[in-house]
């Protein structure tokens, strides 16, 4: 059973319909990438996902249970983490401050969530020394790995990032998806929506491309890196080889 099923999912914005009759599912421990030009629907179907808006129509069953409908807090608790596009970080709040406040049962006096912090430093050793200094203070990459640990805190079974790489220099984005590398090989589920194909592709086990706000094509990311479309939409026209 796949830990996340989307069904016919349709979301409207006003008159304005964004996605219409999406359907994927992702295994529990893949890296799945959802590429598509701006525009797409790429960052509403996560809204949809992690409750943030709600579908006109259609399922969203996470870990066997239909979660459509709920609200973000309770999708949280059942072990969904949306990290948005932008970062979000509180420019009132230290950087350990953002990262604690991702602790799914939101009790930021508690020593066990400090300990969870304490090892967010670990698996993000750049922001370590930052941890006293305002959020607003860091890098736009810095503050990128602020807003991946803070996800991480809730223990999310399923990880879902919106752009982790926009507007970051190349060798910054490098180190992020690194980063996004090393939660795969702990276990974590994510569930990527990134403009940059090449790099998402990379730590990818199997991509989707929507377009207006359908499912288009689907595959490995070896068959999504020898099809013309991908390449001419969303990679310059470069080819697998000299992309790889």
């Amino acid at each position: 059973m796949a830990l996340l099923e989307v069904k016919d999912l349709s979301v409207s914005y006003g008159e304005i319909e964004a996605l219409r009759g999406v359907s994927f599912a992702i295994e529990a421990g893949a890296v799945v990438a959802l590429l598509g030009s701006n525009g797409a629907g790429k960052s509403t179907t996560l809204r949809a996902i992690s409750g943030l808006i709600a579908p006109r129509s259609g399922s969203v069953t996470f870990d066997g249970q239909p979660i459509a409908g709920l609200g973000p807090r309770a999708i949280v608790r059942l072990g969904v983490a949306h990290v948005p596009e932008g970062r979000r970080i509180f420019p009132g709040l230290s950087v350990r401050e953002n990262i604690m406040l991702g602790a799914s049962n939101g009790d930021a006096a508690s020593a066990q969530i400090r300990r969870d912090a304490d090892a967010m430093f670990d698996l993000f050793p750049d922001i370590r020394r930052f941890a006293d200094a305002l959020g607003w203070t860091l890098s736009g990459g810095q503050q990128q790995m602020v807003a991946l640990a803070r996800g991480l805190m809730a223990k999310p079974k399923l990880l879902l990032l919106d752009e982790p790489s926009l507007g970051l220099a190349p060798v910054i984005v490098q180190a992020v998806f690194e980063i996004i590398a090393q939660i795969h090989k702990r276990g974590t589920t994510v569930l990527l929506v990134e403009q940059n194909a090449h790099m998402a592709l990379k730590v990818a086990d199997f991509g989707y491309v929507l377009e207006t706000g359908q499912l288009v094509l689907g595959g490995d990311p070896a068959s999504l890196w020898s099809d013309t479309r991908i390449r001419d939409a969303y990679l310059g026209g470069a080819s697998p080889q000299a992309s790889s």
